[in-house]
């Protein structure tokens, strides 16, 4: 399994990145959660195996089709502790 942190940047809010992440995500089986923040980007952590990590990374660059991805800062996360992907709240 590997866990990431994402921060995707760009206009990414207000275009139903958070509800395409959570049907990507769930139809690859990673595990983790999406959250607007309130600086404008999206954050995310997902844990799964590597090749679906990578495969939803991929898509996470292009995301919705009204979204405009910028920029995914990424880092090493713990892994999230509940089993599938769920949308939170903003932070």
């Amino acid at each position: 399994m590997t866990a990431r942190r994402l921060v995707i940047s760009g206009q990414v809010q207000g275009v139903g990145y958070r509800d395409w992440m959570v049907t990507a995500a769930t139809a690859l089986g990673i595990n983790g959660w999406v959250r607007n923040r309130r600086d404008g980007t999206v954050e995310a952590v997902i844990d799964g195996p590597a090749d679906a990590v990578a495969a939803l990374l991929a898509a996470c660059a292009q995301g919705p089709r009204l979204a405009r991805v910028e920029d995914i800062a990424e880092t090493e996360a713990a892994a999230p502790e509940a089993p599938g992907f769920r949308r939170l709240p903003t932070s």
